[in-house]
């Protein structure tokens, strides 16, 4: 099924890649956007992990603590080991990517290490294997890269008038509300399907994700903690490139956390009152972040 899904997005993207480069540049400009969609769903499929990965500053580790109980719960999931980056950025956060399990990388961010106690860290990190597992990786990474090439195109058409010739010779312009529509309505379409995507999915990760550790209440901690600090702590990276937010465990872009049409993700108190009631227990929102009992993950 996220197969076929995935199949479907780029379909869709690549035909409103057509579409805008129909406005910019009448045929010829569909033709040249349609032969760059092509070559940017290729690309994307094969390189969207690394260009990810590199955007964020991203350094692979092969030993540590992390890296260890990345092994560990990976085997839990019977997936193969993904490759392990650390990111230095003091907002909490985490992300998976890759086009299959067998190409997968978990990177977490160094404010969330800082934050979090050991099994509160192996839930976010189940979280992010149960994207792995799932194949949300591959649909959320070219997703990403994508919305952000068409972001371009739509800024390239406000910069450039989109003028091009007409059958008859005659140099012709897009009309200004066209080109305010193409401005506009092209970024959000493309941000609309991969909100569409990550807030079904994150359900489905956080109780899968639970499963794989077998502690709900420790990942619902962590998401109490990690939308916490991610509403009091800038991730510029993140603001600069807003098609990538939906790859988070949270929402690193501010004043976007209520559960609506626009959110990147659902709302972290909904997420949290699922999985308490997966441990059997009634989230109160007024308790802030939970006390749970020590397992084998604690410290």
């Amino acid at each position: 099924m996220n197969i076929f899904k995935t199949a479907l997005l780029i379909a869709a993207m690549t035909a409103l890649f057509g579409w805008v480069g129909l406005m910019i540049g009448g045929e010829s400009g569909m033709i040249i956007a349609l032969i760059v969609a092509a070559a940017m769903n290729v690309g994307s499929y094969w390189f969207s992990d690394k260009i990810v990965l590199k955007m964020y500053g991203a350094k692979e580790i092969e030993s540590g603590e992390i890296y260890d109980m990345v092994r560990e719960l990976a085997q839990r999931a019977q997936l193969p080991m993904p490759r392990v980056y650390i990111i230095e950025n003091p907002q909490p956060n985490a992300f998976a990517t890759g086009r299959s399990p067998a190409h997968a990388a978990v990177a977490v961010h160094t404010g969330l290490m800082k934050i979090l106690s050991a099994r509160e860290m192996a839930g976010v990190i189940a979280h992010e294997l149960s994207h792995i597992k799932n194949r949300d990786t591959l649909t959320m990474t070219i997703t990403a890269t994508i919305a952000g090439a068409i972001g371009m195109l739509a800024n390239f058409a406000m910069f450039f008038g989109g003028s091009h010739t007409d059958e008859n010779g005659n140099r012709t312009g897009v009309n200004p509300i066209v080109g305010i529509l193409i401005m506009f309505l092209a970024p959000l379409a493309a941000g609309l399907v991969q909100m569409a995507i990550s807030r079904t999915r994150e359900y489905s990760a956080d109780r899968s994700g639970a499963e794989i550790c077998g502690d709900p209440e420790a990942l619902a901690s962590a998401l109490l903690k990690l939308e916490s600090g991610a509403q009091h702590i800038d991730n510029e990276v993140a603001e600069e490139n807003p098609a990538t937010a939906h790859m988070f465990i949270i929402n690193p872009l501010h004043g976007r956390s209520m559960d609506n049409l626009f959110a990147t993700h659902p709302s972290t108190k909904n997420r949290v009152a699922a999985l308490m009631e997966m441990a059997g227990k009634t989230f109160m929102p007024d308790e802030g972040v939970l006390n749970q009992p020590r397992n084998p993950w604690a410290r």
